[in-house]
């Protein structure tokens, strides 16, 4: 039974735009799963699942954790970069050590860009009436 001094299951959180994942990082075979399947399931794009393993394999440890993920909110960009966020930081947790590799890589670092509001008189945020002449 693990105690609360026992680091047996790490748990971080990741935020990009409006999606937001919890992210459970434990010692296993490699297993990485996302909202109940599996991450090649839910990313089957290789560019997503690149992006979402791309923290452990900078760090070698593919293989060495079993990841759990619950990811709600945004499109499917923003929760593999959500889920990239989350996984470095649990990361970090688990080992202080990563943290100027994964930093230098940009993976810590929050992307707090998001949708402008849209304003009064324009048609979006920024676009405004197109001119006509006649």
């Amino acid at each position: 039974m693990p105690t609360k001094t026992d680091k047996t299951i790490i748990r971080a959180l990741g935020r990009r735009k409006t999606a937001v994942a919890r992210v459970r990082l434990a010692h296993g075979k490699g297993e990485f799963v996302v909202n109940g399947k599996d991450v090649k399931e839910y990313f089957p794009i290789a560019f997503w699942y690149d992006k979402v393993i791309a923290p452990l394999q900078k760090v070698s440890k593919e293989k060495t954790f079993a990841i759990s993920v619950k990811v709600v909110g945004g499109g499917i960009n923003s929760q593999a970069e959500a889920i990239r966020h989350g996984v470095a930081r649990a990361l970090v947790k688990w080992n202080e050590e990563l943290k100027p590799l994964l930093k230098a890589e940009g993976f810590l670092t929050r992307d707090s860009r998001g949708k402008e509001r849209k304003k009064f008189g324009k048609h979006r945020a920024r676009r405004g009436h197109q001119w006509r002449k006649r």
